[in-house]
């Protein structure tokens, strides 16, 4: 799966954790309700987070026995920046 494939809240998610130092689920969402103002329950939170370990795009660890953290992998820092340079490019003549 590309990043062009992930919904726009999946790559939101890569977003904010890249903006954030080995970051909770629980640390994601509140900053994704301060600073987004989107609000996010769990239900919608840990699949798609899920889903974004399981394509590679993100890597989870253990901050303690119930809490887990979230990096981005190689693939996702690469994928965002690709991202980016696409969006600049598509964005160039825009006034």
């Amino acid at each position: 799966m590309s990043l062009f494939q992930l919904t726009g809240f999946q790559r939101d998610l890569m977003f904010v954790i890249a903006d954030l130092d080995q970051p909770s689920g629980q640390a994601i969402k509140e900053r994704l309700e301060e600073e987004l103002g989107i609000e996010t329950n769990h239900g919608r939170l840990y699949p798609n987070l899920d889903t974004l370990v399981e394509e590679g795009f993100v890597e989870r660890g253990n901050l303690d026995r119930r809490t887990n953290y979230y990096v981005l992998s190689d693939a996702g820092r690469q994928a965002l920046v690709e991202r980016r340079e696409w969006e600049d490019r598509a964005l160039r003549h825009v006034e």
